[in-house]
């Protein structure tokens, strides 16, 4: 039976995957004002990962499940926007954690590179301190703070939630993608 709400379904979507876009462009921003270096180096570790898994997400497809027609063609609509709210609402979820690694390694870098600028060579002790930081950084972003942050700003800017998928399913979806 249609419920009528297939256009707000589809609002949501339009909503989700221009938050996608809008944290790919953040990215590839953030990205590329940092100078590159020493892959050795954690937060230059970071970047460079974070830098091929924005590139796979951006590259990986469309994976919903195909749907058995089960009746009206509403029914039908329904049952694939909600897939692609789900796939929108985890590529959205995955950008945000690949933008806050990055976010947190360039805090990195900037620091790493002010300390050495300032004193033409710094002490082990400080930059194991901002390596530190960084791992601190880097430890605080988890997927429930993520999903946290992403429906906070959602709900503040009064947008409709009500069938955006949870973390577990989003958590699902991000598995089911790996294998």
């Amino acid at each position: 039976m249609a419920d009528g709400l297939n256009d707000a379904r589809a609002m949501r979507i339009a909503e989700l995957i221009n938050d996608y876009r809008t944290l790919q462009l953040h990215i590839s921003q953030q990205l590329a004002s940092v100078a590159m270096g020493d892959v050795q180096q954690e937060g230059f570790r970071i970047l460079a990962q974070s830098s091929t898994a924005a590139q796979r997400l951006l590259a990986a497809g469309f994976t919903g499940m195909p749907i058995e027609d089960q009746g009206s063609n509403p029914e039908m609509e329904k049952a694939q926007l909600r897939q692609v709210v789900l796939d929108a609402s985890g590529r959205r979820f995955q950008a945000h954690r690949i933008y806050l690694r990055v976010a947190a390694a360039k805090r990195w870098a900037i620091n790493r590179q002010d300390l050495i600028s300032r004193f033409g060579k710094a002490s082990t002790t400080q930059l194991r301190e901002i390596d530190q930081i960084l791992r601190q950084e880097l430890n605080s972003i988890t997927d429930h703070s993520i999903f946290s942050d992403l429906r906070q700003a959602d709900t503040r800017a009064g947008l409709w939630v009500a069938e955006d998928p949870p973390l577990a399913a989003i958590q699902l979806w991000e598995n089911s993608r790996r294998t």
